[in-house]
This record gives structure tokens, sequence and C-alpha cells, in this order.
């Protein structure tokens, strides 16, 4: 959980890259932001984003709010939504919280230091959690061994390990975690490999340290993820420092 505030005289545009974690950006003020996703152009002033795989770009002026990253299994019990609801997608959170969401940011507005407001947040996301459904054991068993495995796991052993089949882990993985095991183990690996690019470390040395058959292999999953080839991920984040 973390506040942020645009002090930059020419506004904020960031790109957004996918994580292994479902994003929630609650807005202080009433303007709202331009969210640039495969679902199109939208203004929002707060969103969530889900395990998305695939780009987008936030764009607006004066940009103040509290973003909070959710791991899988609480943004299962805090959203008040299956996150495969979702849809991948980026969504109002009015759409998902409704009036809550609006009651929430005017606090926050109201709160005067940044202190009170994230505990404001936490406090709320802890009310939500009461009585609402707990992700399976088996499914946040085979999250955690994609996540702690940085994505290198087969479905088949991700089934066994739970005493399933591969088709009902499919099937109970993607209505509580939103993506299919197979896609979440390569927003995983990703996110791995991005974080490295971005540290300067060459493509070809990440696609060996992260598991890519080879280089072309991770030009493909950049493309498709971040909308960029690697080299221009890599570029990118230098500038932005």
């Amino acid at each position: 959980m973390a506040g942020f505030r645009d002090r930059g005289s020419d506004g904020l545009d960031l790109r957004v890259l996918p994580q292994p974690v479902v994003v929630v950006v609650i807005g202080l003020g009433n303007e709202p932001v331009a969210v640039d996703s495969a679902s199109g152009n939208q203004p929002m002033r707060s969103l969530v984003a889900s395990l998305s795989p695939g780009p987008a770009r936030i764009r607006g002026e004066r940009v103040e709010c509290v973003e909070v990253c959710l791991s899988p299994g609480a943004a299962y019990a805090v959203l008040g939504v299956s996150p495969h609801e979702l849809d991948g997608s980026v969504t109002a959170l009015n759409d998902v919280w409704g009036p809550h969401e609006r009651r929430l940011g005017e606090r926050l507005a109201e709160a005067r230091t940044w202190s009170e407001r994230l505990a404001l947040t936490d406090a709320f996301l802890a009310k939500r959690t009461v009585g609402a459904p707990s992700m399976s054991p088996e499914v946040a068993a085979a999250w955690e061994t994609i996540v702690a495995r940085r994505g290198r796991v087969r479905v088949d052993d991700l089934a066994a390990s739970c005493g399933w089949s591969r088709k009902r882990l499919r099937s109970r993985f993607t209505a509580q975690i939103g993506l299919t095991p197979k896609r979440a183990a390569v927003l995983v690996r990703f996110d791995h490999a991005a974080r490295a690019l971005r540290a300067g470390h060459s493509p070809s040395s990440v696609a060996l340290a992260y598991g890519y058959s080879d280089q072309p292999h991770l030009h493909r999953d950049v493309l498709a993820l971040a909308g960029c080839t690697p080299g221009a991920l890599a570029v990118t984040a230098a500038s932005a420092n």
C-alpha cells in the first residue's frame, strides 16, 4: 500500500506493466485519469486492474491516490467479486464497490496525513474481509507454487500436487484467480524477466536465467505482455530513472 501525488508540471503519463497482483487505485480528487488498455480509452476516478496480461497507460493531471497491491487470495476476499468476473481488464472501482468507493475516497481526501489515509484504507479492506469467501486451499497452494518457482512449473505437476485432474485445476484456478494456471505461470515469469530487463540485464542473459526456450521466446512474451520489445522496455526504464 502506498500514497501517490503527482508533482510534475506536465502531469502523469505512466506505462503500467502486467504484474502478478491485483492493483486497486483509489482516487482522492474528482479529476479522473485516462486509462488506455485493451478495453479502450476510459476516464476513471478510481480503478482496479486485474491480473491482466496486457499493457496499459495512465494519463492525468494533479493525480493523488492510494494504491493497494493485492495478492489474488486477498483480492478474492476484498473485491466482492471473483477476479474471473473482471475479465482480465482495468475496471472502474465504483463498478465493483459501488457507493463505498466514493465514500472511501472522500474520507481519504479529508484526512490530513498519508499515515491517516493508509490506516483508513487498511481498516476498510479489513472490514471487507469479514465473512468474505476464501480461496480454496488447493488453488492457494497452486498459486504459491507458481510464485515460488518463478513461473517455471508444469500444469500437470500442479494438478498432481492438488490431487486434482488437469481439467478440474484449470476450472477452479481460473474461477478464483482470473487466469488459467498456464497463463499465471507466464505472467509470473514475465514479471521477473521484466524486472531484470529494467535493471539493465541483456535479453540473452534474461532468457537463459528465467527459463525461456530462447531469446525469440522472451521477445514474444514481452511484446505480448508489455507492448514493446525487450530492448525498448529496458530503454523506457532507463529514461524513467
